[in-house]
């Protein structure tokens, strides 16, 4: 069952259970009732697309390559205050 239908299920108005306690009981996180779902910003979307074409194109490259590779590209963003 999705998160949101079990959202759906806690009645913050019951007369017995607490939201903390309905929360519990339907497997979500308070956070989960109380918060808005945020999507991907279409950076993050763009940059995971283009990550994902390169592991596919150069998928025998060691995962150490890897981490490099996207820990400069993170700083490089960071740097720039590109994906605030």
């Amino acid at each position: 069952m999705s998160v949101g239908r079990r959202r759906e299920m806690v009645e913050p108005a019951h007369p017995r259970l607490s939201i903390v306690r309905q929360c519990e009981l339907v497997s979500i996180s308070r956070s989960a009732f109380y918060g808005q779902v945020k999507g991907e910003s279409a950076l993050n979307l763009e940059l995971m697309q283009l990550i994902d074409a390169q592991l596919l194109e150069h998928h025998g490259m060691a995962a150490a390559r890897w981490r490099a590779i996207c820990g400069g590209l993170a700083m490089r963003l960071a740097a720039t205050g590109c994906g605030d």
